[in-house]
C-alpha cells in the first residue's frame, strides 16, 4: 500500500528555517518523482519543488534561494529544506508522488498519490 507521511512542519519565526521530511512506504522511491505542494489557508494549492528519479529538479520561480529539495533513496525519503521563511509561506505542506513514466514538474496532476500534510506557521 502505498503511502507518503510528512513530518517537520511547526511554528517558526520570520528568518528561520525548517526542513520537512516525506516518508514513503509501500513502493521505492528510486523510480519516482516526489513533488512538494502547499496550500495557504483561501487560497488553492501550489508546486513548490519537485525531484526526479534522474536528479533533475524543479522549483516555484518564487522560492528559488529558499527552498532546496533533496532524497535519500536508501532511507525512501525526500526533505524540503525551507530557510529565510517569511509569514506568507504559512502553509499547509504536502508531498505526492508521481508514478507515470517521465518527469515530472510541480502540476498537480501529474502526481498520483499524496500524503496528509504538515503545517507550517511563520508568525512572530
Amino acid at each position: 500500500q502505498v503511502q507518503l507521511v510528512e513530518s517537520g512542519g511547526g511554528l517558526v519565526q520570520p528568518g528561520g528555517s525548517l526542513r520537512l521530511s516525506c516518508a514513503a512506504s509501500g513502493f521505492t522511491l528510486d523510480y519516482y518523482a516526489i513533488g512538494w505542494f502547499r496550500q495557504a489557508p483561501g487560497k488553492e494549492r501550489e508546486g513548490v519543488s519537485c525531484s526526479n528519479s534522474d536528479s533533475s529538479e524543479y522549483y516555484a520561480d518564487s522560492l528559488k534561494g529558499r527552498f532546496t529539495i533533496s532524497r535519500d533513496n536508501a532511507k525512501n525519503a525526500v526533505y524540503l529544506q525551507m530557510n529565510s521563511l517569511k509569514p506568507e509561506d504559512t502553509a499547509a505542506y504536502y508531498c505526492a508522488a508521481d508514478f507515470h513514466v517521465g518527469t515530472a514538474s510541480i502540476e498537480e496532476y501529474e502526481y498520483d498519490y499524496w500524503g496528509q500534510g504538515t503545517q507550517v506557521t511563520v508568525s512572530s
